[in-house]
């Protein structure tokens, strides 16, 4: 491990890593998930939905950067699977008729007529 070169001592970075690589020869996965646990609950407690919305679209941004949309399509399929393999037709049925509502709520005639004119055209057509 590199010293610090003006006093022969490690640097906070270098002894925090050494820390951590003992600590990790001593702990197994139960330890990280119940520390990981702890601080989760602790932060909820400090921090609003405001907090969580922030991190999630900082989070969000950063990885739309980093991927492209193969790498979302991929994610995107196997979430799919997932969820088809844990749930039922009712689940489906549920979840679709609560998306209708909520779409019903937000938009108005017009945006279901231009769907509607959507749905009557192809891919291509819908393009242009």
């Amino acid at each position: 491990m590199a010293q610090n070169r003006k006093n022969n001592k490690m640097s906070r970075e270098q002894a925090g890593q050494k820390g951590g690589n003992k600590t990790a020869r001593n702990h197994d996965q139960e330890f990280y998930e119940e520390i990981g646990q702890k601080g989760g609950n602790a932060t909820s407690r400090n921090h609003d939905q405001e907090f969580y919305e922030d991190i999630g679209q900082k989070g969000g941004e950063t990885t739309s950067q980093k991927y492209d949309q193969e790498f979302y399509e991929e994610i995107g399929q196997k979430g799919g699977e997932a969820t088809s393999r844990n749930h039922d037709q009712e689940f489906y049925e549920d979840i679709g008729q609560k998306g209708g509502k909520a779409t019903s709520r937000n938009h108005d005639q017009e945006f279901y007529e231009e769907i509607g004119k959507k749905g009557g055209r192809t891919r291509q057509q819908n393009k242009r």
